[in-house]
């Protein structure tokens, strides 16, 4: 058994290092040296691969790794090894759904790679004022979001950064403020917030003089989390462009059961992390893959952040690959009669 824990902490430990440090060329080898300390050291998804019917040995491309349907972070707990669990990341969902667990053993690890991530896209937090208007967030304590967005205020140094519900009176006094100086601004909301703000009647001409230099970032998060009818992306851009007075709106694509984050900085195509690839199935078939560009098909994420829990997630989004295989778009979700394939797994007995 110490054995077994010797080498399960140096493994892991040798893991982190190497995602802090990835260059792109190096992704496929990282991954499949996750996937198997993986399927060493993660019960759960030990009885997935077992399963599947594929031998661990077998798998020499990361198109070959077995995906865990994402259901399963309701009704158990995915965990690779055995550091202590400080807390869970949790999602919100809607009444009566089970919400997602996603156990966090390394907090430090997350807020770092986060940081890292959105900085290699935007530029230093330090340039940014940061406001997070995440009313649904806000009101549960364990949100993968609302821990990140703390960590970048926090290491945005700003006085005017913060989180807000619904004042909108004291967020644009604040943003009037922050405009003031030479920072950027960035306004971080969940999608129905922003069209709620956008609904309030504001005059949004106050920042005209920012958007032209380009100082300003409005990004949605997605999801109308129940409290609006859902609308496709472009729809909900075209809306915020035109109430805001936006030549562009950003968007993130993150999840309660990753640890790496995607960013779009206009027309909802997403530069994923380092640490992340998206690899697409086909909708009628769970083990047939998509690889044509702009074709649709369901969202496999690699996320080589999530050594803790699985690194191999079986998502319930559609979306298709742009020409360089890297970038995606996200553009709606299966329902329930589409997600044949991954029902008969979750339905089994894991325990």
């Amino acid at each position: 058994m110490q054995d077994d824990l010797d080498e399960w902490e140096l493994r892991g430990r040798e893991l982190k290092s190497r995602v802090n440090a990835l260059i792109p060329q190096d992704f496929e080898t990282l991954a499949l040296d996750v996937f198997r300390y993986q399927a060493a050291f993660n019960p759960l998804y030990q009885t997935y691969l077992r399963m599947s019917g594929l031998a661990v040995e077998e798998v020499k491309k990361i198109d070959q790794i077995p995906f865990l349907p994402i259901e399963l972070f309701k009704n158990y707990r995915v965990q690779t090894g055995f550091s202590p669990i400080l807390f869970d990341f949790e999602s919100s969902g809607t009444t009566g759904q089970i919400p997602s667990k996603h156990p966090v053993c390394d907090p430090i690890f997350y807020q770092q790679h986060a940081q890292r991530t959105f900085e290699s896209l935007y530029g230093p937090l330090l340039d940014f004022h940061i406001f997070a208007l995440l009313p649904s967030y806000i009101e549960r304590g364990n949100s993968s979001l609302v821990f990140m967005m703390d960590h970048f205020i926090r290491a945005s140094g700003s006085e005017f950064s913060g989180f807000y519900l619904n004042q909108y009176e004291t967020l644009i006094k604040q943003i009037k403020e922050a405009l003031k100086t030479n920072r950027k601004i960035w306004v971080m909301g969940v999608t129905f917030a922003l069209l709620d703000w956008v609904d309030a009647g504001q005059d949004f001409s106050f920042w005209e003089e920012a958007v032209s230099e380009g100082r300003l970032m409005v990004m949605e998060t997605g999801g109308m989390k129940g409290r609006r009818e859902e609308w496709i992306r472009d729809r909900i851009h075209t809306f915020l462009m035109e109430g805001m007075g936006l030549p562009k709106i950003a968007s993130e694509y993150g999840m309660t059961e990753l640890f790496s984050q995607a960013y779009a900085d206009q027309n909802g195509i997403f530069s994923p992390a380092d640490s992340m690839r998206v690899l697409l199935r086909e909708v009628s078939d769970p083990f047939a893959s998509v690889t044509s560009p702009g074709k649709v098909g369901g969202i496999k994420v690699i996320d080589l952040a999530n050594i803790d829990s699985c690194a191999f997630i079986e998502t319930r989004d559609l979306g298709s690959l742009e020409a360089d295989g890297i970038r995606f778009k996200v553009l709606g979700r299966f329902d329930n009669a589409e997600m044949r394939g991954c029902s008969l797994m979750v339905s089994q007995d894991f325990s």
